[in-house]
């Protein structure tokens, strides 16, 4: 016997599911709230369970029937979503939506390449971008506010799958008239001890900082924090002045905001590097367009020597 439900009723589910709350997901949906709950209300009265545990507060949480019939949902709409881009001929010719979240210090030096070139070959493709901190961009692609995000995989949990792009090793970074600078020929290794007693100029971002601290704590030292910034430009800026140094994953030019440059010193020590790679929810299935943004990224981006994407 056939079910009498349809494909809007399981997506509002699907996205009440996400957010746990069915004003927050009538808001994205751009729908009333009347209709969400109305929709889930028929569906469950269809199914004859009851998918959420209803709360004081409005919110709501999934039944253990509900996780069951999500994971069903999921597939049925990727499925689904599928069969709809071959019917538009998608696979031929990439067209539609994607929404794309960035790791804030990468946007600026990788983006515009990213984007330049992945508008050239697919003009019919809207890519819109959300700019933020590692923490809030795993919550946001767990919230469905973008497709998938370029991060590093720092804190990353079971929860999301990944498309490796690259592995980044950790350096220290200092002012060029700095005496490990190099006095402008290419600077030599040193181990992370050798700055013990000089000033530290700390990037502090949920996951990058921890990371940070622990290649400190396998160092043996206690780094001098003198300054602490969330913004990474302005970790360089007081760098290039020298005003201290910094540990950082990512190597841009050595130039400034202010005009004076840094430099990118390898480490001797074995520390653990970091996986740059676009991550989203387990559960769903990317689409063709995220996935073809994943491999023109891996083509700008990823090192000829880089292990092979998960």
């Amino acid at each position: 016997m056939a079910l009498d439900f349809t494909l809007v009723q399981l997506r509002y589910f699907q996205e009440v599911a996400r957010r746990e709350n069915m004003t927050e997901a009538a808001k994205h949906l751009n729908v009333t709230q009347s209709a969400i709950s109305t929709a889930v209300a028929q569906l469950e009265r269809v199914l004859g369970i009851d998918l959420f545990i209803r709360r004081r507060n409005r919110s709501v949480v999934l039944s253990t029937a509900g996780k069951r019939f999500l994971a069903e949902v999921n597939a049925v709409l990727e499925a689904t979503d599928a069969l709809g881009e071959t019917a538009l001929g998608l696979a031929r010719s990439l067209s539609g939506d994607l929404t794309v979240g960035v790791f804030s210090p990468i946007a600026p030096t990788r983006l515009p390449l990213i984007h330049d070139e992945f508008e050239r070959r697919y003009p019919d493709v809207r890519v819109n971008y959300l700019e933020a901190d590692l923490q809030d961009l795993q919550r946001a692609v767990l919230a469905g506010d973008c497709d998938l995000a370029l991060t590093y995989t720092l804190g990353l949990s079971d929860r999301f799958d990944a498309y490796l792009i690259d592995v980044v090793e950790p350096h220290v970074l200092v002012s060029q008239h700095h005496r490990l600078g190099g006095r402008g020929r290419i600077p030599a290794p040193v181990h992370l001890r050798e700055l013990a007693d000089e000033d530290y100029i700390q990037l502090d971002l949920p996951f990058s900082r921890q990371y940070y601290d622990e290649l400190f704590r396998i160092a043996g030292i206690a780094p001098r924090v003198r300054h602490s910034f969330s913004g990474y430009e302005t970790v360089r800026s007081f760098v290039a002045m020298g005003h201290g140094y910094s540990l950082l994953s990512q190597s841009v030019s050595s130039g400034t905001y202010i005009g004076s440059k840094t430099v990118d010193v390898p480490l001797l020590d074995d520390f653990p590097t970091i996986d740059l790679a676009f991550v989203w929810p387990r559960e769903l299935r990317l689409s063709r367009r995220a996935r073809a943004f994943c491999e023109l990224t891996e083509e700008i981006l990823g090192r000829p020597d880089r292990v092979a994407a998960r």
